[in-house]
């Protein structure tokens, strides 16, 4: 794997993108009692958009033409939106990325993103801050595939995150990470699936990328992260099963030392392509509670799912 340098100071919202490609910025956060998560993604060439991957089949598509801030919010009150929006609703700087009314932008040390959006399928408002103060910043990139048409950025793995939403009124606070992905292509040209994971321990954060190819090779990436700014690499246990996710059974698995068996905490994200979960692991001996995703992009890609995503994906032409 090589790396390259994100701009000091900050993530740079303002990097070019090519047609049919995408750049995404990820947040997670789990509250400090567990009763609470979230994610927030803001996309550009939104990955999952069943209106981008439609476009494609006439050329080259514009990756701006299909941006959304995607915002959920797990446990009571739990809420889910992800409003697809044109160019002309997207605005951008260096430390700014505008979506229709929500937005993500860095304020010297901290990540602050407001929300304003409308859930789906049931229409409920959802306003609100959450601002992201990382512990330590990593400016480091990783390719995720040999041809280097996929990198991430993992800015932030350790991070304290504090939530003030006024629709639904939720107030917590808790342990979070953020991170980049960008690509030159669409995401299921170059992969088939992938497992990710991230947890916390005591001396830093430690993540797991498993990634099967679309020529048929898998990729492995570990990396521990302390709270000092260091990276390390970190071993890499076996990979161990998970139960599937409860409701459309997409397969889980997770590394884990071998005296360990993992958990499922609790099941955040049950979609047919798409499962996002709060695990207990154990890597290296230590105990460890963290954010695990499952992604199946020939499941994605299948025509029966594309019809499915306008219902919980809307576009808005304005």
């Amino acid at each position: 794997m090589g790396g390259g340098d994100m701009r000091i100071g900050g993530p740079d919202f303002s990097i070019g993108v090519p047609d049919d490609g995408y750049a995404w910025w990820y947040v997670d956060a789990v509250s400090d009692d567990a009763r609470h998560a979230l994610t927030v993604i803001g996309f550009i060439g939104s990955v999952f958009s069943p209106y981008y991957k439609w476009a494609r089949r006439n050329g080259p598509a514009d990756p701006f033409d299909h941006c959304a801030i995607n915002v959920a919010l797990y446990g009571p009150r739990g809420r889910w939106a992800m409003t697809e929006r044109p160019a002309a609703a997207t605005w951008r700087s260096a430390d700014h990325l505008a979506v229709g009314p929500s937005a993500m932008r860095w304020e010297r040390d901290a990540l602050v993103i407001d929300v304003r959006e409308r859930a789906a399928p049931l229409p409920f408002a959802m306003r609100g801050r959450i601002r992201l103060h990382p512990h330590a910043l990593f400016a480091r990139a990783f390719e995720l595939d040999p041809a280097r048409r996929h990198r991430w950025l993992p800015f932030a793995p350790m991070a304290r995150v504090e939530v003030e939403m006024n629709d639904p009124g939720l107030r917590w606070s808790g342990e979070g990470y953020f991170d980049h992905n960008c690509g030159d292509e669409p995401l299921e040209t170059g992969f088939t699936r992938w497992d990710w994971a991230r947890a916390h321990g005591g001396a830093g954060a430690t993540i797991h990328y498993d990634s099967l190819l679309r020529e048929g090779a898998h990729s492995a990436l570990a990396l521990r992260f302390s709270r000092d700014g260091a990276i390390a690499p970190a071993q890499e246990p076996p990979r161990q099963s998970l139960p599937r996710a409860p409701i459309w059974r997409m397969a889980r698995a997770a590394r884990c030392d071998d005296s360990f068996a993992p958990r499922v905490r609790q099941t955040l994200e049950d979609t047919p392509f798409y499962a996002r979960s709060l695990i207990e692991t154990q890597i290296e001996g230590e105990r460890m509670t963290g954010v695990h995703e499952s992604l199946d992009l020939d499941r994605f890609a299948s025509p029966i799912v594309q019809m499915m995503l306008p219902f919980r994906m809307p576009r808005l032409r304005g």
